[in-house]
């Protein structure tokens, strides 16, 4: 062994913990990219932030009793991006397709939201759409874009045509928006106001029925869905969210073995202390910790 080998390393993979490619079960991977943001840039600085506070959360999970070391995870760095969107987005969805045809789960840090166009065009045949957001980002155009962070899920809905969206953790609309929504049959919505004031059983037990036609599931998490109190460092905040442990119990009762890939955008690390992206560092920890039981119940 070569000092060089023995004294320097890679400074950050997520979690601390690195398999080979090969071993890994979970690709990580960031993307640091928000050229649309209009409100509160600063998501591109968002993949390393959470690394670093990745590093410095304990790594046993009392939600479903696993190591995180344990879960196999490969972080890949992050995607070299273009200044151009569409570019990005072509490079994203290649980089998905890779991970995928390996029999792998792409687990991206992003960066903007629109980053979920790309990655959603990775994913062949029917699949449901679960976003975790304040938004509906069902928009024609927003400031004379056609694809941007406000736009995208109307695009997605468009040009990827999952077989079902489901929009969970919802407050902050247009009314453009919710014409749309309601001249489809394939977009649903639960209200973070629902989710407030209704028993979370008899509400994972509506997502899960419009689920049940889907083989294969891809979730994508704007923290914003979270309240500000909770997560202030986001691209666009909205009163009367979601608590980390209410997400929490939604996202991993909703998570089962057909799951094809994961996102978690919209952090903007320098609006707050850190807080955020150790939030965000804690949902990955306990959603793969989730997948990585779910793993080990099928092969058992």
């Amino acid at each position: 062994m070569s000092y060089l080998s023995l004294f320097t390393s890679t400074t950050m993979f997520f979690s601390g913990y690195q398999r080979s490619l090969k071993e890994a079960r979970y690709v990580v991977f960031g993307v640091p990219f928000d050229a649309t943001s209009t409100y509160r840039s600063g998501a591109r600085f968002a993949p390393t932030a959470i690394r670093e506070a990745s590093l410095n959360i304990e790594t046993y999970s009392f939600r479903s009793h696993v190591d995180i070391e344990d879960a196999g995870i490969h972080d890949a760095g992050d995607l070299h991006v273009s200044g151009n969107i569409e570019e990005t987005l072509r490079r994203l969805s290649l980089v998905c397709r890779d991970i995928i045809g390996m029999d792998k789960i792409p687990i991206i840090i992003g960066g903007e939201h629109t980053l979920t166009l790309g990655s959603s065009k990775s994913i062949d045949g029917d699949f449901a759409l679960i976003s975790f957001d304040a938004h509906l980002d069902l928009r024609d155009k927003y400031m004379d874009e056609e694809v941007c962070h406000a736009t995208f899920m109307r695009r997605i809905h468009e040009k990827v045509k999952p077989k079902v969206i489901v929009e969970v953790g919802t407050r902050a609309v247009c009314r453009e928006e919710l014409d749309y929504l309601f001249s489809v049959d394939d977009i649903k919505y639960v209200s973070s106001q629902r989710i407030m004031r209704d028993d979370l059983g008899n509400i994972l037990q509506d997502i899960r029925s419009t689920l049940s036609d889907c083989s294969k599931i891809y979730i994508t998490l704007d923290m914003d869905v979270l309240d500000p109190a909770f997560a202030p460092a986001v691209q666009n905040p909205e009163p009367e969210g979601l608590s980390t442990s209410v997400l929490l119990d939604i996202l991993l009762g909703l998570c089962d073995q057909r799951l094809v890939a994961f996102d978690i955008v919209e952090v903007t690390p320098h609006y707050d202390f850190g807080i955020t992206s150790i939030q965000a560092a804690k949902i990955i920890f306990e959603f793969l910790s989730h997948l990585y039981k779910i793993g080990l119940r099928c092969r058992g």
